[in-house]
């Protein structure tokens, strides 16, 4: 902002408090030219202060960053040692799915192998091929398809197969898995 619109803002009073807004008409050049002077400094001082407003919040924000840096990993870290330690409680009791304490609890949830989606276009296609119209909107029914499906063993590798007893090109199998989550 320079000198000049400093000293246009001197007399500019907050236009929501005036009463009488009728003393602002514009009648002519000069009080036209006297609104853009008006104008000029108000969006420079917009500018300025937006400005100023960036920069403190960058300045926040990665203080932010720089605090919550140290307490993330250490989180990371206690998480950590929480889930190895649920994990050996649950290998010697498989029934130690939650292990609770006045301040806090950790959890495990165990997923069965089921099929996975690795490529939609093979399953389309597969789905198309026999034709089991069912399964097909726009793309296939995924969560429908997939309760039809089965996970058999062939030659000790575990394949999806369809309700017809056909291979399923594009679904492989997730495997079991435990997952850990913690609440406090």
């Amino acid at each position: 902002m320079n000198q000049l619109q400093k000293i246009e803002l001197y007399d500019v009073e907050d236009i929501s408090q005036v009463e009488d807004k009728s003393k602002y008409e514009i009648v002519d050049i000069n009080s036209l030219n006297w609104a853009f002077r008006k104008i000029s400094a108000l969006k420079s001082k917009e500018k300025e202060i937006k400005q100023l407003a960036d920069l403190e919040r960058e300045r926040i924000k990665d203080w932010e960053n720089s605090e919550l840096s140290t307490i993330t990993g250490s989180l990371e870290f206690f998480e950590q040692l929480v889930t190895e330690y649920h994990a050996k409680q649950l290998e010697a009791d498989p029934k130690a799915k939650t292990i609770s304490t006045p301040y806090g609890k950790s959890k495990t949830r165990r997923t069965s192998e089921q099929p996975e989606k690795a490529n939609e276009e093979a399953i389309l296609q597969h789905v198309i091929e026999n034709e089991m119209d069912a399964y097909i909107k726009n793309s296939v029914k995924w969560a429908d398809f997939k309760k039809s499906l089965r996970i058999a063993e062939i030659s000790g590798e575990k394949i999806v197969i369809d309700e017809n007893g056909q291979l399923v090109s594009g679904v492989t199998v997730k495997p079991a898995s435990v997952t850990y989550s913690v609440e406090v």
